[in-house]
């Protein structure tokens, strides 16, 4: 495989590891709803990224993002603090057309928040990254890179103007973007969604969707027989004179999506409004007929009731068909470059399917953030009549402070939530958490003595809300006044915070 090498790639490689893990602040008055499990951060989308592992590791579902084309006229700015000289040089410059470094600033900020984005994903999830000529071939090799080349999907030629413009110094003049596509693994696939118009010939309905049934025997005509195609499916072999009319590999694997029924003594097959016809078929990389940014210009300054609202917007019908084709009406979907919130009201407005799709949205810059992103979904919430509201965050202190205490402000919750995922890299069972018991992973139970820094002491008093199983006991406090033999007889582990907890 290719590799991509450019100025200041060695320092920011593993720049992810080192941002400091923050706290999330929800601002209650700047939210809509209660208990919404959508949610705007408002930040630096890297450290709202790492502030988001220990709650979203390996959930995210659907990825898009819209970064900066780098085109020298954006006016993006490099604020990356790396461990760097060189790098150093580059915070609070704007990146202009005649940069010789441009490129490679741009890379430098990619590529910590790939990385991080690929942690985020599912293991059948799928990222979407809009992007024209500028950078499209830097992208595809750091993307290689960072999600291997095997799992590239396609890339998806967007359409986004209508008709040509002149711009002054090109020779010609582009129509569409690219939105490259990539999966986290072998298991991430591309739908082709043909969804029916008459909701009558799905009749049945469960949590996947709307669906009819179909009968899988066929006529065993003549002389022609095939033993292989006479095996069970839920107990029930074809009647006679017929014989099934998938193999079955093909049966099993349906059987375990739970996608046959008995009825009645004969075995029918769900299918579903959105699988007419083969459910993995060829997506159409050309996508012509999903909105422009004069489109989405347009409905901006409607939504707003003013103009020049927000420069060359997605539209709606763009972002709501790569999430379509890409996940479930469950899925939770991450646009860590939010800009005015396209991605929110896609994932809104598919839920008119009663659908339970969630988002997460990430932007940097105050004045977007709550004067654009927020206040377009509340608009479109009111407006549009959507079932959904949304938790306005902000990127708090850091976990550890500049002493590496644990910072004050810091609750239990927090703080279990971060020690369980270090722990085992997975996302804390919220439902789990009873007492100082945390949650449990490969057969060892974790524990969190911690009331407030410095006032934590797993000493015989706490040792009795320790529970008393065979199994391994992980328990992080700030002393210890147990010895040895008593911590050997329950199990126990003991991990001092602040010096044992991970850094992640």
């Amino acid at each position: 495989m290719a590799t991509l090498n450019w100025i200041g790639k060695d320092a920011v490689v593993n720049h992810d590891k080192e941002v400091s893990f923050k706290l999330l602040k929800k601002i209650k008055g700047a939210s809509v709803g209660e208990q919404s499990q959508n949610l705007i951060v408002h930040g630096d989308n890297l450290e709202a990224l790492k502030a988001l592992m220990p709650h979203y590791i390996g959930k995210i579902n659907c990825i898009f993002i819209d970064p900066p084309y780098n085109t020298g006229h954006e006016g993006w700015v490099y604020n990356d603090k790396v461990n760097s000289p060189k790098i150093q040089q580059w915070l609070n410059k704007v990146i202009k057309a005649d940069d010789l470094t441009r490129h490679d600033k741009w890379l430098c900020m990619m590529y910590p928040r790939i990385k991080l984005l690929h942690d985020l994903l599912s293991e059948d999830g799928v990222i979407f990254v809009a992007i024209d000529d500028n950078e499209h071939c830097n992208l595809r090799t750091m993307m290689d890179e960072v999600f291997s080349e095997r799992n590239f999907i396609t890339t998806f030629i967007w359409k986004k103007k209508s008709t040509s413009t002149n711009v002054a110094g090109a020779q010609v003049s582009s129509l569409a973007d690219f939105i490259v596509c990539y999966g986290k693994s072998e298991k991430s696939k591309i739908l082709q969604r043909v969804r029916s118009k008459d909701s009558r010939e799905h009749p049945y309905k469960d949590e996947e969707g709307s669906y009819r049934l179909t009968i899988i025997e066929k006529k065993n005509a003549g002389e022609y027989r095939r033993d292989s195609m006479q095996f069970e499916i839920l107990g029930v072999r074809p009647r006679p004179g017929k014989r099934w009319q998938i193999g079955q590999e093909t049966a099993t694997a349906l059987m375990e999506k739970g996608r046959f029924v008995n009825d009645k003594g004969v075995i029918k097959l769900k299918i579903y409004d959105f699988e007419e016809k083969d459910t993995f078929s060829a997506q159409p990389n050309l996508l012509d007929n999903h909105g422009t940014t004069d489109s989405a210009a347009r409905a901006l300054a409607e939504l707003f009731g003013a103009q020049e609202i927000f420069n060359n917007p997605k539209p709606v019908e763009l972002v709501s068909h790569l999430i379509s084709i890409s996940s479930g009406n469950d899925a939770i979907v991450l646009d860590s470059f939010a800009g005015s919130g396209t991605t929110a009201q896609a994932v809104l407005e598919l839920n008119k399917d009663d659908g339970s799709r969630r988002f997460i949205l990430v932007e940097m810059e105050d004045k977007v953030a709550k004067d654009i992103t927020a206040e377009r979904v509340k608009r479109a919430i009111k407006k549009y009549d959507y079932k959904d509201g949304f938790e306005y965050c902000e990127l708090d202190k850091p976990l550890f402070n500049e002493h590496g205490q644990i910072e004050e402000s810091c609750d239990f919750k927090q703080f279990a939530t971060y020690i369980y995922f270090t722990e085992t890299q997975t996302n804390i069972d919220a439902k789990q958490i009873s007492g100082n018991f945390i949650g449990e992973m490969n057969g060892t139970e974790y524990y969190l003595l911690y009331k407030g820094r410095d006032k934590n002491e797993l000493d015989k008093a706490a040792l009795k809300t320790i529970g008393d199983s065979d199994k391994k006991k992980v328990v992080y406090a700030d002393r210890c006044l147990l010895d040895d033999d008593t911590l050997a007889a329950h199990n126990i582990v003991f991990k001092q915070i602040p010096y044992e907890v991970k850094v992640y």
